[in-house]
């Protein structure tokens, strides 16, 4: 999947990838044998592979087997460039903010400020005993007053609770403020910015690396429509020439993928987990989700402004007071509930690519040589708390804690007998390769180096 080649690496047999591909089809849970999901450039098509000379053959020349997950075959891709953190959602998220609410909340907040602002100048205006006739009126209705906040906050838990539905497939309860037909309705005017944007830089439906996604994706959907959230949306494959290893898809079933994400899979199996994720996102509905608890946050928060503008003494104090305030609810909040929702999203793909018969080994070893390349690379590693996903290293373990109930799930499908050594096996070989040959490339004055400044040549393939 290298740059403009036509050799599509895979692990095992050609006979076993062949019947990857056709059992995989089977793997509905009961449900008929039918021909692959239609989407908006294609019409439909069986996806399993009579022979060689199939399709997908015809696009790619030949193909290149190479054993599982040998690291340095393959590392080349890694020399072009990375992105210091794999998002697998673009940095405005995979869903727009309603229209309404990009207006209305900055005039929220500064309604909020000027409130408290006023509130404060009042009170400095009042005199001395009318101040002390304020707080003796408090003081003797403090449980009248206690009994309104209390009743306020009543108010909101009750809209917490009746705004609460069941989120398919892991059956979580969730917060939904806005309609989702409305939200996908607006996804749409995303979607068309992001065409906008990648206009010049699509790849045309007949570039190999557009049909393997295609493919992928068709399978994925394939595999799991006896999921209603999955059958209800039509998935239209968009590839962009970008360097960046970033993969995203709208909750309108738009999926945008980029090259450098090809360029970054060792194999298809690590390509189909990652799409599975994101396909997971789409039917998880969590970009409505996520603006949803924002939303509800950030009104709650309003009231906590008004009082951060009436209580401190000075604007400055106040501005530093807002600023400690938004923190907190990003770090307390809104950051630790995108990295549940990433979780979830990894554990959701992975039961997709498990039904379709991927071998879902795979999926750990993708997000370690996502740490190998970053520690090569020099880069910093931030705690997991600063960032909106978890950190490779732990999104690795979780991800080996849920293959024992995703090779479960391929057995139930009828899904061939998983052939060559365990990937997580062979990477950690090479691994132990890799640092030898680190420590033969040492001079005696720096025995001490750390693997990050120290400089690795990886073959090309």
């Amino acid at each position: 999947l290298s740059g403009n080649t036509r050799n599509c690496f895979l692990t095992g047999s050609r006979d076993y990838y062949r019947n990857f591909l056709c059992k995989g089809q089977r793997c509905l849970l009961n449900v008929p044998r039918t021909e692959v999901w239609k989407n908006a450039h294609h019409g439909s098509g069986k996806f399993c592979f009579q022979s060689s000379q199939s399709s997908l053959g015809h696009k790619i020349k030949s193909f290149q087997i190479s054993s599982v997950g040998l690291l340095p075959s393959h590392f080349s891709a890694w020399n072009i460039q990375i992105i210091r953190f794999f998002r697998t959602s673009p940095s405005l998220q995979a869903a727009p903010v309603p229209l309404f609410w990009v207006i209305v909340k900055p005039a929220q907040k500064l309604f909020a400020i000027i409130l408290g602002r006023s509130i404060r100048n009042w009170w400095k205006a009042l005199p001395p005993n009318k101040r002390e006739l304020f707080k003796e009126i408090a003081r003797k209705n403090k449980w009248k007053i206690l009994l309104g906040v209390s009743s306020l906050g009543v108010l909101f838990v009750v809209f917490y609770f009746t705004h609460l539905e069941e989120t398919p497939i892991t059956g979580r309860a969730r917060l939904l403020v806005f309609g989702k037909e409305h939200f996908r309705q607006l996804s749409q005017m995303e979607y068309d910015m992001w065409m906008e944007e990648f206009k010049t830089k699509m790849l045309p439906e007949t570039d190999a690396r557009y049909q393997v996604v295609k493919r992928v994706v068709g399978h994925l959907s394939e595999s799991n429509k006896d999921i209603p959230q999955v059958l209800a949306l039509s998935w239209v494959i968009h590839v962009i020439d970008e360097p960046g290893v970033n993969a995203f898809v709208l909750p309108n079933g738009q999926v945008f993928v980029f090259t450098g994400l090809l360029n970054a899979v060792s194999d298809i199996h690590q390509l189909s987990f990652i799409l599975g994720h994101e396909i997971a996102h789409a039917v998880l509905e969590h970009a409505v989700k996520k603006a949803s608890l924002v939303h509800f946050l950030d009104f709650l928060s309003l009231i906590f402004l008004t009082m951060i503008w009436a209580i401190c003494p000075r604007d400055s104090l106040a501005v530093v007071g807002q600023w400690i305030q938004s923190k907190l609810q990003e770090f307390m909040f809104d950051r630790p509930y995108s990295r549940t929702l990433e979780a979830e999203a990894d554990k959701v793909g992975l039961q997709f690519a498990a039904k379709a018969c991927v071998d879902v080994r795979a999926s750990s070893v993708f997000w370690q040589q996502m740490e190998l390349a970053e520690t090569i690379q020099g880069q910093p590693k931030l705690p997991e708390w600063l960032s909106t996903h978890p950190s490779h290293e732990n999104r690795a373990e979780h991800l080996d804690r849920l293959i024992p109930e995703a090779l479960k799930i391929r057995e139930r499908c009828n899904c061939p007998s998983l052939s060559g050594p365990d990937p997580r096996l062979i990477f950690k070989l090479n691994m132990q390769h890799l640092l030898e040959s680190s420590k033969v490339q040492e001079t005696p004055n720096s025995t001490k180096q750390d693997l990050s400044k120290t400089k690795v040549d990886f073959p090309h393939t």
